[in-house]
């Protein structure tokens, strides 16, 4: 047995011969040897240049060793060539999918912009949808609400009359037995148990009248103030929506009382109750709502007076504000009770004639029918408007928020009988 490196020395030569018998069969194979030797050594400084055969034959090692590296070679230039190409490529590659990334990135954020501004349109369409629905369905629960308490009330009305007959026919009936019993005392004379059930039935007669009556003022609450037949709605606020007033007397005043009946459906900031002013001062006089508070202005906005913690949205309330130049006194009642009061509000001022009055919207004093802010606007219902040219009374003031509220009448501006002219949806209802 021969030993392992004798038989690997072996196979490597039967591998070269087999190389070699290949080589020598191509009459045509020339290869064109370097003697790298030779060619790094030179001749030396000094010592005599030897000469070299450059044309001797190459041995089968040379040849061998020579295609090796010529292999080795090519190898190493094939792999340069492939990884310049792979670079060149990667480049190309990543420059695309940087273009095709920006490219993506723009036409994704159009899209999303366009997806969003369309969602953000339906959804604007469908909330002004639903406000106007629920506008629409609060408007007709308050006219059903309004109509059940009309009904009602006739009702009471009815009832009221039915016991005011037959209370009349009680009395005719008792003054009938009266009389009777004047006569015939003993033989029509009624019993002990009589008399006890005819008055039992009394009682309950007064006290069915007392309850009718207090179901009628309730009823008469939440439709109009006791006395007042007609009143304005303002169904929403508008710019456009206004009520005009032409005031029976000038409007040249020294002293002022102002009352009115209001009914908010919501007050802001600011919301006018009524203005008068001329082009010069819009603010000559104004009674508008904050929040809560109930404000009257005299000769401008900074002379004001303001009523805290007064206005409840959705409910009747009676205002009245009073103002005299004489020592700049100016109060302001609700419910006929006096809420805040001040002087040295706009001392010694006259109001001048010539303005424009009106209700539920303020004039700047520009032009006819411009100027208006839907912000100040007033919504809900309000009557009995009326203006004097004094100070009320403590007692005339109470007497109009009192049961017969729009009987009395101003003799500047009366409810019911100074022209006052509604605009841009504004109407009498009663």
């Amino acid at each position: 047995m021969l030993p392992q490196e004798i038989f690997s020395l072996l196979t490597l030569f039967c591998v070269f011969r087999a190389s070699v018998s290949v080589l020598d069969e191509d009459d045509d194979y020339d290869l064109m040897y370097v003697n790298l030797d030779n060619e790094i050594e030179g001749p030396v400084l000094g010592t005599e240049e030897t000469s070299c055969d450059c044309q001797r034959e190459h041995t089968e090692w040379d040849k061998l060793f020579i295609m090796l590296e010529n292999s080795q070679m090519k190898e190493n230039m094939m792999l340069q060539a492939m990884d310049e190409v792979l670079k060149v490529d990667l480049a190309a590659l990543k420059a695309e999918l940087s273009q095709l990334t920006a490219s993506l990135a723009g036409t994704f954020a159009a899209t999303t912009e366009k997806l969003t501004s369309r969602i953000m349109s339906q959804m604007e369409q469908v909330l002004t949808r639903n406000c106007d629905h629920a506008e629409e369905a609060k408007r007709l629960q308050e006219s059903e609400q309004g109509k059940v308490l009309e009904h009602i009330l006739m009702l009471s009305h009815n009832v009221s009359a039915r016991l005011g007959r037959l209370e009349s026919a009680w009395l005719r009936r008792s003054q009938a037995e009266a009389q009777e019993t004047a006569l015939q005392q003993d033989k029509f004379s009624p019993s002990r148990g009589d008399s006890l059930i005819w008055n039992s039935l009394w009682k309950e007669l007064q006290q069915t009248r007392a309850d009718l009556q207090a179901s009628q003022r309730w009823a008469a609450q939440h439709l109009l103030p006791a006395g007042c037949e007609t009143a304005i709605l303002f169904p929403m606020r508008s710019k456009k929506i206004f009520g005009s007033v032409h005031p029976t007397a000038g409007m040249s005043l020294r002293s002022f009382t102002a009352c009115i009946w209001i009914k908010a459906t919501e007050a802001l900031d600011k919301t006018i109750v009524f203005s008068y002013g001329t082009k010069f001062n819009p603010y000559e006089i104004q009674l508008y709502l904050s929040q809560e508070s109930a404000v009257l202005v005299v000769g401008g906005d900074q002379h004001k007076l303001a009523a805290k913690n007064v206005v409840v949205p959705g409910k009747w309330i009676h205002l009245c504000g009073a103002w005299s130049s004489e020592n700049g006194s100016a109060s302001l009642w609700v419910k006929g009770e006096l809420a805040a009061s001040a002087l040295d509000v706009a001392n010694a001022h006259t109001i001048p004639d010539g303005g424009i009055l009106q209700i539920g919207q303020e004039k700047n004093g520009c032009c006819i029918g411009g100027g208006f802010d839907e912000a100040l606007a007033f919504s809900g219902k309000l009557t009995g408007f009326n203006l004097w040219d004094r100070v009320l009374s403590a007692r005339e003031i109470a007497a109009q928020s009192g049961e017969d509220a729009c009987s009395t009448r101003g003799n500047v501006v009366g409810w019911g009988v100074t022209e006052v002219l509604p605009y841009g949806g504004a109407q009498y209802v009663s």
